[in-house]
């Protein structure tokens, strides 16, 4: 509950004591107040010659200090915490109000409503594996790295790029609208590779892709990619740890593959390649699935340029300093 301010009496005796010579600890003892009341009373003498109530700049807050200072800390030590428990908490106290209320004392303290970033779950084994891997390359040249053939599959949305687009409009209007359609009105899966001399094949994966299937893929398009690249008989291949990767029959067809950590996709530079070509696609309007896979295998092969597959700095210091700071610093240049 709030503390009842002393009355105008009380103040102006507190004052005539502090003329009269008294200490604050006599005066606290005598009036049987805090001492950090007398304080605040004879500083506040002081600074403006009254111990009347001076005028407010607007209505006082229904929340307390300590009550404010509840809000924030709670916040804070639950970033997750939603307004309504917040509203019920402060209620509990005796002090009921809007969440409108709570909204404006958070973000003068600085805490903003925010969506929660997404990154993959980390036990304790993957961040060991992940710094084993920088560790064991730290040592490697940038030739060797040139001799990497990156791979992976995604899906490809037909109207399904969802980056946020910003737009110039008055309040309350609901104009330049974004039109959505549920599922992306279709998709396909891809697969592609790509090493610093460029891109390699696009292929378009039909039906649920196992093991079979994918080594089929890699017969008819890994070498063929290899050779177009240049990366001549002795490179090393770059893959997840997708069960259809580590199939038995796709397993056996690897001489020279790339150890890979688990719950890492953030290591292989490719991301930034389908972040890219999905934007590059979208930006040409496909109507149906036969214009998508079209639009893809276009835009692969015709705007990615070579500076585009090439890295900004050493990879094995790269590598090194994503394990040390949770975050990949190799990234593809635009």
């Amino acid at each position: 509950m709030k503390n009842k301010e002393h009355t105008r009496q009380v103040r102006d005796t507190v004052v005539k004591k502090f003329k009269a010579g008294f200490g604050y600890k006599k005066i606290s003892q005598a009036l049987n107040i805090p001492r950090s009341t007398v304080q605040a009373i004879i500083l506040k003498w002081k600074e403006n010659q009254t111990t009347a109530n001076l005028p407010r700049p607007g209505r006082p807050s229904k929340l307390s200090a300590h009550t404010r200072r509840r809000l924030i800390r709670d916040a804070a030590k639950r970033p997750m915490i939603t307004l309504d428990e917040l509203q019920r908490s402060t209620a509990e106290v005796g002090d009921s109000v809007h969440r409108t209320t709570i909204s404006r004392i958070l973000h003068k303290s600085g805490l903003y409503g925010r969506v929660a970033r997404r990154q993959p779950f980390l036990k304790d084994i993957h961040k060991k594996c992940c710094l084993k891997f920088a560790t064991s390359h730290l040592g490697d040249t940038p030739s060797m790295w040139k001799k990497v053939l990156w791979s992976d599959e995604t899906k490809i949305e037909l109207f399904g790029n969802n980056a946020k687009r910003y737009v110039w409009r008055k309040s309350n209007t609901a104009e330049h609208t974004i039109p959505t359609v549920k599922h992306g009105g279709g998709s396909i899966m891809v697969w592609a590779c790509f090493s610093s001399a460029g891109t390699g094949k696009m292929v378009k994966i039909d039906g649920m892709m196992d093991g079979a299937k994918y080594r089929t893929i890699l017969e008819e398009n890994l070498m063929e990619s290899a050779k177009d690249l240049r990366l001549g008989r002795r490179f090393v291949f770059q893959q997840d740890n997708d069960p259809k990767h580590k199939a038995k029959s796709a397993m056996e067809w690897f001489k020279n593959k790339l150890e890979w950590p688990s719950q890492s996709p953030d290591l292989n530079p490719i991301e930034n390649l389908w972040k890219e070509l999905k934007t590059a696609v979208h930006k040409c309007s496909p109507s149906n699935l036969t214009e998508l896979e079209l639009f893809c295998k276009e835009e692969w092969e015709k705007n990615f340029s070579l500076s585009m597959c090439k890295t900004d700095r050493d990879i094995p210091q790269a590598t090194y300093s994503c394990n040390r700071s949770k975050r990949w610093r190799y990234k593809v240049l635009t």
